[in-house]
């Protein structure tokens, strides 16, 4: 779980002179946190107690912050304690479920606008990721390639990559919007590794394209990474747009 940074040893949010209330200066470095991307749509926050402790205030003033965190629906109350960052994926994914399940095009659509998105996601990763980042994509890497050479492919695999480059682009905003397609993503990946792309051969042809894309991020090479990931989803939506062209031929006249 991540933790915040502690302050320098010493120092506290309680400086002399500054004006404001400090649960308002414990909410911004809290909403600081969250914009990094440093606490992820969904995940829990560290408690109260060492909140307070790393930050050299109060618990009076960090439930105080949480508050306003959560009257501004950025955070909420986790079942049993405890608080965690908001997503909008309850709502969004049920939506975008339908939307897909009465039109099928709209698939393609979704896979269109994932290209542009993951592009600059991975161009940002390539740039930015830390090497703890870049040492998840290569276990990643190694659980996908365990699972293909014992002849299955798990989407969780696929869901994991996709995300670890959303995390190592360093942008909160785009965490967020991953964390919102989260559950499309999964069914669509759902749909990739067990319809559209079921063969060994496409799965090896994916092994490929995820191992360019991960060469490009390890070895801080924007422009490769970019080139990989226009590959892989060009791959993608090329098939779309197959299935959409024999689909339409298929109609009555």
């Amino acid at each position: 779980m991540s933790t915040v940074t502690p302050l320098p040893a010493g120092s506290s949010l309680r400086h002399p002179g500054e004006t404001g209330r400090i649960s308002d200066r414990v909410a911004d470095r809290l909403l600081a946190r969250i914009a990094s991307g440093e606490w992820a749509p969904g995940q829990r926050l560290p408690g109260e107690r060492q909140l307070a402790e790393d930050m050299g205030v109060s618990r009076v003033s960090v439930r105080a912050a949480l508050q306003t965190l959560k009257t501004q629906g950025l955070v909420d109350a986790v079942q049993g304690g405890g608080t965690r960052v908001v997503s909008d994926a309850q709502t969004m994914n049920p939506a975008l479920a339908e939307l897909v399940r009465v039109s099928p095009e709209n698939l393609a659509d979704l896979a269109e606008i994932r290209g542009i998105l993951e592009v600059w996601a991975v161009r940002r990763a390539a740039e930015t990721a830390t090497d703890e980042q870049i040492a998840e994509l290569t276990e990643i890497m190694a659980a996908t390639e365990a699972d293909i050479s014992r002849g299955k492919h798990k989407t969780e695999n696929d869901i994991r990559f996709h995300l670890a480059i959303a995390k190592a682009s360093g942008s909160g905003i785009y965490m967020h919007l991953m964390g919102t397609f989260r559950g499309i993503l999964h069914q669509m990946l759902d749909y990739h590794r067990y319809e559209m792309f079921s063969t060994p051969e496409d799965d090896h042809t994916i092994l490929a394209h995820h191992r360019a894309i991960f060469d490009g991020i390890r070895d801080r090479d924007p422009h490769g990474a970019v080139r990989a990931m226009q590959l892989h989803l060009g791959w993608v939506v090329a098939r779309y747009r197959e299935q959409q062209r024999v689909r339409m031929s298929q109609l009555p006249a």
